[in-house]
């Protein structure tokens, strides 16, 4: 383990030092220098995981970290040009890649024996995707493109969250297909949602949180019916907070010209 989290260390550093280095570029050239640091990305967990992956899909626990840095590599776009806004972003950046790093090698290990932290890991799991949902969304929505682009957009990024988010709660290939159809409805969902956002006169980071609420709502459920636990109470829960935060979306909507 303790090799382990040397990688992890060090998986961490050169990303975020890849931010860092992204400062440097050209505003065309950082738009592919943040794909390849997603690939980057992929190709480092892979060499801090290495002998921890193998059946039950445990490749998924690299569709996170990549999203995630592809996420805040786009809303690195949105930020202020200076040093002070920017600075704490990698920091964050870096420690988010630890984090995930860690969560990656507890669902490679939960996978083929039970170990005390995974229920922590599911949560801090949850709890990323959610962060990674909403940096995602805003930068979409920033984008401010025709709604059929918009949409297939919104559907494409949130079914690889999804089926990763569901996958962490079984840790098992058995019931695939369960998983998939879970994903793709709960991702059409998202996608519907965010094709009532383009008609709606809200501001981007209003639509970028109720998009992330119904994620949180559609994920939530899903790994409640997952575990067994879809019980009424469940249900009521995120039901009730996602009506709060659609009425909270509908009473800051600036109505009108």
């Amino acid at each position: 383990m303790k090799s382990k989290r040397v990688r992890f260390v060090i998986t961490s550093l050169v990303l975020s030092l890849g931010f860092v280095g992204i400062q440097f570029l050209t505003d065309q050239n950082r738009f592919w220098a943040i794909g390849i640091l997603g690939v980057l990305t992929a190709a480092l967990f892979f060499w801090s995981l290495y002998g921890s992956f193998g059946k039950n899909m445990t490749a998924l626990t690299l569709v996170l970290p990549v999203i995630f840095t592809l996420g805040v590599g786009f809303f690195w776009f949105l930020l202020p040009a200076n040093i002070f806004a920017r600075i704490p972003i990698v920091i964050f950046y870096g420690a988010g890649i630890y984090i995930l790093c860690l969560t990656a090698n507890i669902y490679t290990v939960g996978s083929v024996r039970t170990i005390a932290l995974l229920r922590a890991a599911r949560g801090v799991g949850f709890v990323l995707t959610l962060l990674t949902s909403f940096l995602v969304f805003d930068a979409l929505l920033s984008l401010k493109t025709e709604i059929w682009i918009l949409v297939p957009s919104i559907f494409a990024i949130s079914f690889p969250l999804y089926f990763q988010g569901f996958w962490s709660m079984l840790l098992t290939d058995e019931s695939s297909r369960n998983l998939v159809v879970l994903a793709l409805v709960a991702s059409l969902i998202t996608a519907e949602a965010s094709a009532v956002l383009y008609f709606w006169p809200v501001t981007i980071i209003v639509g970028s949180l109720f998009l992330t609420a119904s994620f949180y709502v559609l994920l939530g459920l899903g790994q409640a019916k997952l575990e067994g636990r879809l019980f009424s109470q469940t249900v009521r829960e995120h039901l009730l907070v996602g009506s709060i935060i659609f009425i909270t979306m509908f009473i800051a909507t600036h109505w009108g010209s």
